[in-house]
């Protein structure tokens, strides 16, 4: 039950600007879920575990009920650079003849099947009981996943994650048993086409949804196990209660000042991402939730001051999430919502039914927010910034992802048209080189000023 009362209007307090932030203190939970979860993944070869590696959509439920051990890329690799050990792997990636320009996620887990390689190596060179040399400190965890068993590429909207795996194939020199599932892009072209719905949308729902199935009889073969469907809806179940809590605090954040911001949802990413189906995960996003509900209560905002309320477009920049939020507030801009948090991760729960999962899941892949045509993507930009009160929309132009960026230019028009502010950040999901943390500032701040302009006009 909600700890708002029915028709309540609580009155927020907004302390003197210039107020540290204040973050949630229920998602540092996540951050130990988060490397319990790694540390557990390191020990599935002492275990005798199946493991696999993949890429893109969720599959971990699938995974899961499988009873095999799941590592997602691009997680590791956002884990990586989000604690700036994301060096080792991308220079042995670059060494090993990977382009800079190539997406700095898959750069740098491939760098990692490469250090993993080399670690593995050293154990069998060594033989019994001899010494291995040790690993150099900065390429400890990169070099820390389990070789893999199987390979599954499970990729919407991205024409380098479609490849990612085949090149993470060729790299265990084509031995290794290799699934893929295609997702189609949602064009929207058709009259009847829109989010969630037209002829389109349900054709591409039940071509994945097909695929699935073949995936679930490809794992059976591998393990030599007939696969857990009730496991299956057990966890999905689970994912399904734990996403709809996590809807119910974003839509708290409607309130002015917002009780929480979109650097606390993207420390939520990880847990309804790749994180195991169950009670802990429910548990995490209840006390997410209880949180928020009680700064409401409680007149606290997550920006003293705020001034401004932004969105943010594109994927995150995980080497600079602390050195963004910071620069935010202290120009006293919230940033709220983003596509990356809030059209993702099992964002439309009522498509899961819990007896029958597979069609609901598939349709949440196809929900990839690249995955969708620009005037969709659009359409869901606006319909935030109405929900949310938005001034300015902060558009990530992703260096090594260009799936992320296509259409912003035109969604940026979009919004313009509506009397919201724009402003362009370059940068990159991975790979801090790429970033100019003055051009960020200048171009901040000329935003911020136009927003002041126009409030002064209208």
């Amino acid at each position: 039950m909600s700890l708002i009362k029915q028709n309540a209007q609580p009155k927020l307090v907004i302390p003197q600007t210039g107020a540290p932030a204040n973050r949630l203190v229920s998602t540092r939970s996540g951050g130990k879920m988060v490397k319990d979860y790694w540390d557990r993944l390191f020990s599935a070869r002492e275990r005798g575990a199946t493991v696999v590696w993949y890429n893109g959509a969720a599959l971990n439920p699938i995974f899961q009920a499988a009873g095999i051990e799941w590592c997602h890329g691009e997680a590791f690799g956002a884990r990586l650079a989000a604690m700036h050990l994301e060096g080792p792997a991308q220079r042995m990636g670059e060494e090993y003849g990977y382009n800079q320009e190539l997406c700095s996620y898959a750069r740098t887990t491939l760098g990692c099947a490469v250090l993993t390689q080399k670690e593995a190596a050293k154990y069998v060179n060594a033989g019994d009981g001899a010494d291995v040399p040790d690993i150099p400190s900065q390429e400890v965890l990169a070099s820390k996943l389990p070789p893999p068993d199987l390979f599954v590429n499970a990729y919407a909207g991205c024409s380098t994650g479609q490849q990612w795996d085949e090149i993470s194939y060729r790299l265990f020199n084509k031995e290794l048993p290799f699934f893929k599932v295609s997702y189609p892009l949602l064009w929207g072209n058709k009259a009847d086409a829109g989010y969630l719905r037209g002829e389109e949308w349900m054709e591409a729902s039940r071509y994945v949804a097909a695929q699935i199935h073949k995936l679930i009889e490809f794992l059976e073969f591998h393990t030599g196990r007939p696969f857990d469907w009730d496991a299956l809806r057990e966890s999905m179940h689970y994912i399904k209660k734990a996403a709809q809590l996590r809807l119910d605090a974003l839509a708290l954040c409607k309130a002015t000042p917002t009780p929480a911001v979109f650097w606390d949802w993207v420390a939520s990413i990880a847990p309804i991402n790749f994180l195991p189906g169950n009670q802990d995960l429910v548990d995490y996003f209840a006390g997410v939730k209880a949180e928020i509900e009680q700064r409401v209560i409680d007149g606290v905002a997550a920006l003293p001051g705020e001034r401004y309320r932004l969105a943010f477009d594109g994927i995150m920049n995980w080497n600079k999430v602390g050195w963004l939020a910071n620069q935010f507030a202290d120009h006293d801009a919230a940033v709220i919502c983003g596509r990356y948090t809030h059209s993702s991760f099992w964002n439309e729960p009522h498509l899961i039914d819990e007896d029958d999962p597979i069609l609901g899941m598939a349709q949440h892949y196809l929900l990839c927010p690249f995955n969708h045509s620009t005037k969709t993507l659009g359409e869901l930009l606006l319909r935030d910034c109405e929900t949310y009160g938005i001034d300015g929309v902060v558009f990530h132009a992703t260096r090594t992802c260009r799936s992320a960026s296509n259409g912003q230019m035109v969604m940026a028009k979009m919004a313009q048209a509506r009397g919201i502010q724009t402003m362009v950040l370059e940068g990159d999901v991975a790979d801090a080189s790429f970033y100019k943390d003055e051009i960020l500032m200048s171009r901040l701040e000329a935003m911020l000023e136009t927003i002041d302009v126009r409030r002064r006009n209208f």
